[in-house]
């Protein structure tokens, strides 16, 4: 029978390299200068720290992160940004990198499909959805109702088997 998962998956290369240039481009901007800003990745936690001296700041570097992200086809729907602590002369941000689907975005999305009515069956998997049908065209049909969808997080469609 064919079928396809839904995912929600991180190039986490592409992350390296977004930071790295957001890093470079902080370190050569006029308005950063001798504010020691930086931004630290943490791959196996997945999570990015942003430390400057002022909340501007933080504002300013997000902005870039989201600017090199962007032009590496990473959505910022992967991102989840805490609040900025301050610290002595420090503020940091820390923000989570998400990536798999969840229980909860997991029944949304199989409660869309059982809504639609199509002749596809939708099935939890780990941090995936894989969903079976009789004939492709019900698949492509299924694919068109979820990309329509204004959902959490960005997902994609991979494993396509006839």
């Amino acid at each position: 029978m064919p079928s396809f998962d839904v995912v929600s998956e991180l190039a986490m290369h592409e992350i390296v390299n977004a930071v790295d240039q957001a890093n470079r481009e902080v370190g050569t901007r006029f308005d950063f200068k001798g504010s020691n800003a930086k931004f630290e990745l943490k791959e196996k936690d997945k999570t990015l720290t942003l430390e400057a001296s002022s909340d501007f700041q933080i504002d300013q570097m997000r902005d870039v992160l989201n600017a090199k992200l962007t032009k590496r086809n990473i959505s910022s729907k992967h991102l989840k940004i805490d609040d900025p602590v301050a610290s002595g002369k420090l503020v940091k941000q820390t923000i989570t990198l998400q990536e798999g689907i969840d229980m909860v975005l997991g029944k949304q999305i199989v409660q869309i499909i059982k809504d639609s009515k199509l002749k596809v069956k939708a099935s939890i998997q780990d941090s995936k959805i894989r969903v079976v049908g009789d004939k492709k065209d019900f698949l492509q049909d299924a694919i068109a109702l979820l990309r329509k969808q204004n959902l959490s997080l960005p997902i994609e469609f991979n494993n396509f088997r006839d």
